[in-house]
């Protein structure tokens, strides 16, 4: 990291030891200032010399309650070490420039860049516009929100100088690739690598069409759900994991609950009082909710009646809740649809809850099977334990081994 040491810098520390009282603050802040002039002819000298002065001088000012000073040299640091940007720290600092006036120079840029961001997003809206005429107020957020994530990775055509292209979908490109990298031993910084990968159009052609690139991907990819896969039946073994914990861990492993989903939604609140744990989208946009109740937490799911295994009111209940957002997700399809562009029509709903160890004297079979049976004659809503979903997730990989 390059340390900065200028004449702004300066100015500001002589001003600082013009405000302070104490003697050891004094003799700390001209220590700042010797070796800042120490440097070579009209340069200035900075280096991890000049942080370690600052700091203590900081402390210093601290030690002596002058708090006020303890903020001055926390900027001072903040600027050399590159966290306070130049115009900032000369525009705060101008009371320590005697008769200097606010550099129009700052506002005009910083009116001349904010009026060409607003006229590129107005430009943007108004090409979405005419493609969709119909389009909601939040169907055009949405598309804003979509740009900004892709701006990070904008690029520049060789053919065409002076111009520059937005890709869409290279945010979720990037982020897919790093997911995917991260399971690399090799590669050092999995963000970077995706973030540059993403925005070269050539890096992207060769690794799709390399047969090598694309077994390597896959293999990566197989085994992070592999991993996932183990990191979740600890979690669901554990008696202590909560509902909240069980979430956390599943809401970003969509191709657990089957390759018919393609994303979790963004929004979890889509009826007013009703909060979804995880919704999934399938690729026709139609909504499945998943409902998390506790694995091992959990109380029993099946009991004995009339010489039979019947589901318990921990299930009913579950079953009911996620019964009720249905409804409610129906009596509410036009909006939803306006809003989110998200169709609940044919939605429905899985239920989890549960661990086949809760019931060591029932075979794990016969549990399923009772479960089973009650999702015959609920149509809309499936009940399964955390181990069968996981069990079903496991052999989508093909026989890659989820345990070391």
């Amino acid at each position: 990291m390059e340390i900065r040491a200028d004449f702004a810098l300066e100015e500001q520390l002589e001003g600082i030891a013009a405000e302070t009282a104490a003697p050891e603050v004094k003799e700390a802040v001209a220590a700042v200032l010797t070796h800042l002039r120490s440097g070579k002819g009209r340069h200035r000298r900075g280096g991890q010399t000049l942080v370690r002065l600052l700091e203590q001088a900081r402390l210093r000012a601290s030690e002596e309650d002058e708090w006020h000073v303890v903020r001055l040299l926390q900027d001072s640091l903040d600027y050399s070490t590159g966290r306070l940007l130049r115009p900032s720290f000369e525009e705060n600092y101008r009371l320590f420039q005697e008769g200097k006036e606010r550099n129009p120079a700052h506002r005009d840029f910083l009116a001349s860049t904010a009026n060409a961001a607003l006229g590129f997003w107005e430009e943007q809206g108004r090409r979405f516009l005419r493609e969709h005429p119909d389009a909601t107020a939040n169907e055009l957020f949405n598309y804003f929100v979509g740009l900004r994530e892709d701006l990070p990775f904008l690029q520049a055509p060789a053919d065409q100088p002076g111009r520059y292209k937005i890709v869409r979908g290279s945010a979720e490109m990037a982020l897919w690739l790093e997911r995917v990298l991260r399971n690399r031993v090799d590669v050092e910084d999995p963000a970077e690598a995706a973030g540059r990968i993403a925005m070269s159009p050539e890096a992207l052609k060769v690794l799709a069409e390399d047969e090598n690139g694309q077994s390597l991907l896959k293999a990566a990819e197989l085994k992070r759900r592999a991993a996932s896969i183990t990191e979740l039946r600890g979690l669901s073994e554990d008696p202590a994991a909560t509902e909240h914990d069980l979430q956390r861990a599943l809401q970003t492993q969509p191709w657990i609950f089957g390759g018919q989903f393609i994303r979790t939604a963004a929004h979890r609140r889509l009826v007013s009082g009703d909060e979804v744990d995880i919704p999934l989208l399938r690729a026709d946009g139609t909504l499945h909710l998943v409902e998390l109740k506790r694995a091992m937490g959990a109380r029993a799911l099946v009991k004995r009646h009339r010489n039979a295994w019947v589901p318990t009111s921990e299930v009913h209940d579950a079953v009911g809740q996620a019964i009720n957002y249905l409804v409610g997700l129906d009596e509410n399809r036009q909006r939803i649809r306006e809003e989110f562009g998200i169709e609940t029509r044919r939605a429905s709903a899985l239920v989890l809850i549960g661990h086949p160890a809760l019931h060591p004297d029932l075979a794990e079979e016969d549990l399923n099977q009772v479960l089973r049976t009650l999702n015959t004659h609920t149509n809309r809503v499936e009940v399964l334990t955390y181990a069968e979903l996981l069990d079903s997730a496991e052999r989508s990989l093909g026989g890659i081994p989820t345990t070391a």
